[in-house]
């Protein structure tokens, strides 16, 4: 597992002419045994890549939806270290979709960077997502990554120069994010407007990279129109929000992630 699983996805994506799709799921929401079934009803229904949301107190780029289901998972005692279990597991069901490890810098830093990519590596993970890490001052995971075989996403925003995004573009592996919104993540009814302009100011410096765009993609004709100029998508708080306290939430997984395939 690794980069190269992460390169495949997008190829097989490319050649099929449309975005790759990437839900995301907070570990550990709402219980530990059904997230897991929610990771596994996501890859079912025909996912590219999933997004592993790590649960912590401080979410600075995370919106309500998300913030509720990650201290759900957090108050019912869901740990970086039962993450690792709950990623392990999947894997050890027989899930082969590239898995992608959104957490925080802080949590990375307590637990030791080369560590915390060393086991992310472990359990089955093929890269890592750390929304307030910088460029400058990733090294350390960086190397931990690359020694590793995981991808380090790294982030571009609308209020980014081109000087930020040269840079972003330079240090990012498996994928650019490109954040759609100037905010924090959620659902939202419309597109940001200019977000087809942003993303090809984005691809220009991309060196080839996949640019992914996320926060507030919520419908499925938002994924078919960010999939005209985009290589992908995450979709996040709409997927929530719906299956998250559904009566059977992976049921409900199932189904939001197959309407999402305007393809199918």
């Amino acid at each position: 597992m690794g980069l190269a699983e992460i390169a495949a996805a997008f190829e097989r994506a490319r050649a099929q002419g449309r975005p790759a799709l990437m839900p995301y799921w907070s570990l550990g929401y709402p219980d530990a045994e059904t997230s897991l079934r929610v990771i596994q009803a996501i890859a079912d229904a025909g996912a590219d890549l999933i997004e592993l949301g790590v649960p912590f107190s401080d979410p600075l780029a995370d919106g309500p939806v998300i913030q509720q289901a990650n201290q759900i998972a957090l108050d019912r005692g869901i740990t970086l270290s039962r993450c690792f279990e709950i990623a392990a597991r999947a894997r050890a069901c027989g899930i082969t979709t590239p898995f992608l490890a959104m957490g925080y810098a802080n949590p990375t830093l307590a637990y030791g960077q080369p560590r915390y990519a060393a086991t992310w590596a472990q359990v089955g993970a093929d890269g890592l997502i750390v929304p307030d890490l910088p460029p400058e001052e990733s090294g350390t995971l960086a190397q931990a990554c690359a020694e590793n075989g995981l991808a380090l996403v790294q982030f571009t925003a609308p209020t980014s120069t081109e000087a930020r995004i040269r840079l972003a573009a330079a240090h990012a592996t498996g994928f650019i994010y490109v954040v759609s919104v100037a905010g924090v993540t959620g659902p939202r009814e419309s597109l940001a407007e200019g977000l087809r302009d942003y993303v090809m100011r984005v691809k220009a410096f991309a060196q080839d990279k996949p640019v992914v765009v996320g926060f507030g993609i919520s419908t499925p004709e938002h994924v078919r129109t960010v999939g005209e100029f985009a290589d992908g998508v995450i979709v996040a708080s709409a997927l929530l929000r719906y299956a998250g306290q559904a009566p059977d939430p992976a049921r409900a997984a199932f189904e939001f992630v197959r309407k999402l395939q305007y393809w199918i």
